[in-house]
């Protein structure tokens, strides 16, 4: 099978309108006129209107300003993407001072010189895993190697057994997807999973020495006051979660991207420095699930570039056309390894800036470097468009990446 080089039709540059469902289906409806303060505005999933901010600068100004409530938002009635309100003690419910309370526990940890403790056990696991897909009588990435190696490295951050993080994938993966047409199965899987997180919390299930879960346990008296037994389990839970299904995710697409750009990945086999710049890019441009953000709600009015938002309203920070914003990066669709260095708002931006940014660019780095400088000419085995993918409001993948090499 000749794929087509899926480039951008005036430069070289691969881009990812042209790859085959690489981007999600929009999912907000606009609504005629403007806001009072000047704004456009959006229906969310849940039926509130929501001022829909969409340039760079207005959205990194939205994701840090105080007067913006993540936690005014996560409500049973409240403004939201997914069909039910979050636990109110999770890290992304939580506005200052009580996001921070928590977050500075586990910030260390995720910290780029803590995460790269990990580099020697994920490159013999890669070697390892290659081998197993060079062996395979249908080699597929994702099943050999992806969906392989980000539980081992996330179950040995964290101290959990990895047989028990797999068994927690299926509630995990039904949390990501959130599906609107069964709420009732979504809370099912997020109380299983919040029971599997209080387990470990209570001693009642093994934790592995010297993980990041075990630390949390004995600092737990460093917080003022001291985290209870809720606030860890939900912690817990947001971890097992996000460290393992999120960068699965972005790594699985970034993967594909690459697969149906062949430039791409043989820029990668042939230059190893270039890859930390090469997948910088797919991550500015691949969100995790559809173009999705929090909605937050103004406790006061807050000026943006392009209008007011008026306290009481709702907010949508789209990220997704943050990242695509022509004034901040031309030719915005384009891969461009290339372009000049500006700060792209995928891992968020402010007191919400995701807290595993590092780990999950060390997994990615790692992982295509090594399939790419291994297998410098494998190539994807099937027609990009017809791959099965999952499709959720926060988890959107390919689940087969078929290869010949």
């Amino acid at each position: 099978m000749t794929l087509p080089v899926y480039q951008d039709r005036a430069h070289q540059e691969p881009a990812v309108d042209r790859i085959p469902r690489l981007d999600p289906a929009g999912a907000l409806a606009p609504v005629p006129g403007r806001s009072p303060g000047g704004l456009p505005r959006v229906v969310l999933p849940s039926g509130h209107l929501a001022v829909h901010l969409t340039r760079y600068e207005d959205v990194r100004k939205a994701l840090s300003h105080p007067a913006l409530s993540r936690a005014e938002a996560n409500t049973e009635d409240g403004p939201r993407f997914l069909p039910t309100a979050l636990p109110p003690q999770m890290l992304i419910s939580l506005d200052a001072p009580d996001h921070g309370r928590i977050r500075r526990l586990v910030t260390p940890d995720f910290a780029a010189t803590a995460v790269t403790a990990l580099l020697p056990g994920l490159r013999a696991l890669l070697e390892e895993r290659i081998t197993a897909l060079r062996a395979a009588p249908r080699p597929d990435l994702f099943r050999e190697v992806l969906d392989r190696v980000t539980p081992a490295v996330t179950g040995g951050f964290l101290g959990v057994p990895e047989e028990d993080l797999r068994q927690l994938r299926t509630a995990s993966r039904v949390i990501q997807l959130a599906p609107e047409d069964d709420p009732e199965g979504l809370t099912a899987e997020f109380t299983r999973g919040l029971g599997y997180a209080a387990a470990l919390v209570r001693g009642e299930r093994p934790l592995l020495p010297g993980g990041l879960l075990s630390r949390l346990l004995e600092r737990r008296e460093q917080a003022e006051p001291a985290l209870d037994d809720d606030e860890l389990t939900v912690l817990f839970l947001t971890l097992l979660v996000t460290v393992d299904q999120n960068t699965l995710s972005v790594l699985t697409k970034a993967v594909y991207a690459l697969l149906c750009a062949p430039p791409l990945w043989r820029a990668a086999a042939g230059d190893p420095a270039s890859v930390p710049r090469i997948t910088e890019e797919l991550i500015r441009l691949l969100p995790l699930g559809g173009p999705v953000g929090f909605p937050r709600v103004a406790r006061a009015d807050v000026e943006f570039e392009a209008g007011t938002v008026r306290a009481g309203e709702t907010v949508l920070p789209d990220v997704f056309r943050a990242n695509r914003d022509p004034e901040v990066f031309p030719r915005p669709l384009a891969v461009d390894p290339d372009r000049p260095a500006r700060r792209h708002l995928q891992f968020g931006h402010g007191l919400h800036h995701c807290l595993g940014a590092a780990l999950a660019r060390l997994e990615i780095n790692e992982v295509v470097t090594a399939l790419t400088g291994a297998l410098p000419g494998a190539t994807l085995d099937a027609d990009p468009a017809a791959l099965p993918w999952d499709e959720g409001a926060l988890l959107r993948r390919p689940t087969a990446l078929p290869v010949r090499f």
